[in-house]
């Protein structure tokens, strides 16, 4: 009995001993994630110079960090801020360096774990699904969103239609929902992709608010009838579904989607830099363990294959497309891999203005418009040079907010007012498909 006892104090000492090493080294509490990101640091850093810039790419590429913005430390320049969430072990190092080399910085997330559990809340404690009352103003799995998708197609028949364009590397079916009155057969289209990055939660988000705004708005919005009426919108609320399904899995902040490498024991792809234009050049990455790592070769992955054979095959119909992102609160189109002119960029340049002008008179919340590679950063083989290429002249891709505050943890309160804006936006670009803007016909689409 004694010696139970002594058994007894023994683990509960040692138990007291591991609760306090773990504080002293990174706070405990938050069980999501296995509490895996407790005392992960999320900093903001501000070369001011071309030395400064050097130095933060060597100290950065020493240790193992996340880029938040830009995704890679070679798109690192100088009055540009870098954000990058840095494990619990490696802050104080690289606090203590940054002061050494005087290079500008401040702390965003002091804690990311915490942040993490105001994000979402407990999951096991709250109702994420109603079979009566679907939430839109949280965050789903992609258990969930399945869930909703077949639900919104057994509900509203006269208007939405689901089918699948494929299945994922896991396995997983990659759906899309056709939204629009069966009107006439051959009607203009608009592709809508959220979800290409795992970890950008508010866009699955956006693109359930959108179909369900559709919907409910039809009977008494004029602008929405009409376009439901003349138009078709294919909506795939999840591109990558394995790598969202890992994100609220595994790792809140993965990136790519899950495919295997041979040679690496790194998986994924970044789904953004696998299209069939100008692959694997300036912007993305050769290297199977960088989050821009373009792939083995161009529509490697399935998801980007389904979805470019889907488009390749209505590319007559479909006049726009729309890929939602985040995060940057801008507004961007072709070119994404060089700095030139789009041969229709009068008509481009005003449907962007037109649009962040709509997402502004919701909230008053200002976006940056223009070509991807001068207003955010030169990548190729990306999905809007993808689909510029093959003949649609109006090719989109969205940065919802913020601009760092909370990065990729937009608090689900943001929800409504993010979709909100970005539905104005949407319904902008959208409208102006149905009125003529002249363009230069023998210079497009050649990239």
């Amino acid at each position: 009995m004694a010696l139970d006892h002594r058994s007894a104090f023994r683990a509960s000492v040692l138990l007291a001993c591991v609760i306090i090493c773990s504080n002293v080294l990174c706070p405990v509490g938050a069980y999501l994630y296995n509490n895996r990101y407790a005392g992960d640091q999320v900093f903001r850093i501000t070369p001011g110079n071309d030395e400064e810039v050097r130095v933060l790419k060597e100290v950065l590429g020493h240790m193992k960090v996340d880029f938040w913005q830009p995704n890679s430390a070679s798109l690192i320049c100088h009055n540009a801020t870098v954000d990058v969430h840095v494990k619990c072990n490696d802050t104080q190092g690289l606090r203590a360096r940054l002061k050494q080399e005087h290079i500008d910085y401040r702390v965003f997330i002091s804690n990311l774990q915490k942040e993490i559990e105001k994000q979402t809340g407990y999951r096991s404690s709250r109702k994420r699904r109603s079979e009566s009352q679907y939430d839109y103003e949280v965050y789903h799995s992609l258990e969930e969103v399945d869930w909703w998708m077949f639900e919104m197609n057994r509900t509203h028949s006269d208007l939405v239609d689901m089918f699948s364009i494929g299945k994922s590397y896991e396995g997983r079916p990659l759906y899309v929902l056709q939204l629009g009155k069966r009107s006439r057969p051959q009607k203009k289209a608009v592709w809508i992709d959220c979800g290409v990055h795992a970890r950008e939660w508010i866009g699955p988000a956006f693109c359930q608010w959108f179909v369900k705004e559709a919907i409910h708005s039809y009977q008494y919005d004029s602008v929405m009838r009409r376009l439901l009426n003349q138009l078709n919108f294919y909506i795939m609320p999840v591109l990558n579904v394995d790598g969202y399904h890992f994100s609220w899995t595994t790792d809140r902040f993965w990136r790519k989607t899950r495919s295997k490498n041979h040679k690496f024991h790194c998986r994924g792809v970044d789904a953004n830099r696998n299209w069939k234009v100008k692959w694997c050049e300036e912007g993305a990455s050769f290297h199977p363990c960088d989050d821009t790592y373009c792939g083995p070769f161009p529509e490697s992955e399935p998801e980007v294959k389904a979805v470019a054979k889907f488009l390749r095959k209505h590319k007559k119909r479909v006049k726009a497309y729309i890929s939602i992102h985040a995060y940057a609160q801008m507004l961007l189109y072709p070119y994404s891999y060089k700095y030139a002119t789009i041969p229709n960029f009068s008509c481009v340049e005003s449907a962007a203005h037109n649009a962040v002008t709509a997402l502004y008179s919701a909230y008053g919340v200002r976006y940056r418009y223009g070509p991807a590679s001068t207003t955010l950063y030169v990548s190729s083989g990306s999905s809007i040079d993808w689909a510029y290429r093959n003949g649609i002249q109006y090719a989109f891709a969205f940065e919802l907010r913020d601009t760092g505050y909370f990065g990729f943890l937009l608090p689900e309160s943001l929800i409504n007012p993010t979709c909100t804006e970005t539905m104005r936006a949407v319904k902008a670009i959208a409208s102006g498909l149905l009125k003529k803007c002249e363009t230069n016909r023998d210079r497009f689409p050649y990239i």
